[in-house]
């Protein structure tokens, strides 16, 4: 196997040692990336989140005017705390054909690719713009991208072309899911366990709050909308974390589930939550007064759906040399370009059912050689006069 293109690994290199983590900064990492954009020749505005010490990048260099190509990476990873790696996570090590380190596949190794590119670009008459985004808190549910968008609006760009990163297996995908998540709250009555038939257990509450979600998921797989396109053809309810309770012999008055709902277009999340209120409602009619159930949504990001004779999926799949592959499971930050109105599909090396947030999480030398290979399409393109 030929070794990938000598700049994209230590580049890579640089980036894996960055520990960007969501919990933390990922100033160092963008301070790199922006100094090698800013020395390629790009225009580099930086995106500064307005609590937090972190912040994302909108780069772009070639001619004024419409057109060219977009590429969109993530700089955060997730974390690898319990995780039994047994190699160092923020250390990129190689072995054979494989490229261990937290990130290679989610998805620094599109990252360094790109940023390799930017190298290329920089010394190229281009004939069309070259435009990257660089996020941050993708992990958290694309929240980074959320406060960089009026930014990036601002920008005034319209790329013919953007190109999300995500792991794919270099298949270009038309589309994921959308995703709602939701808080709630159950509140019962606090009593002495050895009187517990007396009171109302708010843990029980938000088991019967966890049975209801699970009969809205029967609902979604039977009745509900359908995509074929995608593993799981159907809109999914996921309940995901549940607290509550303090010691044994009290009963708990208050519970807290958190749950969410990866929807089709065709499955509206404002129907899901008049549904599961009426579910609630139902729940509460044998409870006293001093029960209740309440619940907010608190993260939300948009599905993608490419139509399949979309001009944009294919010259992705010219781009990638590859047919067009399934929807994928995961979320992206597509939905919020698509929104902007720019054409997009995700594409990019790894795969991450195999290797996305795993230990020993590693990228194989021919995907990032299959992602060098696109890239230099894309160049070429944007080079045609």
């Amino acid at each position: 196997m030929t070794a990938p293109l000598p700049r994209c690994l230590p580049i890579l290199e640089r980036l894996i040692a960055y520990p960007t983590v969501s919990a933390v900064s990922n100033l160092d990492l963008i301070d790199d990336a922006e100094a090698l954009l800013c020395k390629a020749g790009f225009d580099v505005l930086r995106l500064a989140d307005p609590d937090q010490p972190k912040a994302g990048l909108a780069a772009r260099i070639g001619p004024a005017g419409a057109g060219g190509v977009l590429l969109s990476a993530h700089s955060d990873v997730v974390p690898v705390d319990g995780q039994g790696w047994t190699r160092d996570p923020f250390r990129l090590t190689r072995e054979g054909e494989r490229l261990f380190g937290r990130g290679t596949t989610d998805m620094k190794g599109f990252l360094a690719a790109i940023l390799a590119l930017a190298e290329r670009a920089g010394a190229a008459p281009l004939n069309a713009p070259l435009m990257m985004v660089i996020s941050y808190d993708e992990e958290l549910g694309c929240l980074g991208i959320g406060q960089m968008m009026p930014g990036l609006r601002a920008l005034g760009w319209q790329p013919e072309l953007c190109i999300v990163g995500e792991p794919t297996g270099m298949l270009p995908s038309p589309g994921h899911k959308g995703k709602a998540v939701f808080e709630a709250q159950c509140k019962g009555q606090a009593g002495h366990s050895a009187e517990a038939p007396h009171f109302v257990n708010a843990l029980h509450l938000a088991a019967d709050l966890i049975a209801a979600l699970r009969a809205m998921q029967q609902d979604y797989a039977r009745d509900g909308a359908r995509d074929d396109g995608y593993a799981i053809p159907y809109s999914t309810v996921h309940a995901g974390v549940m607290q509550g309770g303090r010691i044994l012999n009290i009963v708990p008055e208050d519970a807290t589930l958190t749950f969410e709902l990866r929807h089709l277009p065709g499955d509206d999340p404002s129907a899901f939550q008049v549904r599961l209120q009426d579910r609630i409602d139902t729940i509460l009619h044998d409870y006293p007064e001093t029960a209740s159930i309440t619940f907010r949504q608190i993260n939300a990001y948009p599905g993608l759906d490419v139509p399949s004779d979309s001009p944009a999926l294919h010259l992705a799949a010219a781009f990638a040399d590859r047919p067009p592959g399934r929807k994928v499971g995961f979320g992206t930050e597509a939905g919020f370009f698509t929104d902007a109105g720019w054409p997009t599909v995700v594409c990019g090396p790894g795969d991450m059912a195999a290797q996305g947030h795993k230990p020993d999480e590693f990228l194989e030398t021919g995907q990032l050689l299959a992602c060098e290979a696109m890239l230099d399409r894309v160049l070429a393109h944007l080079l045609k006069k």
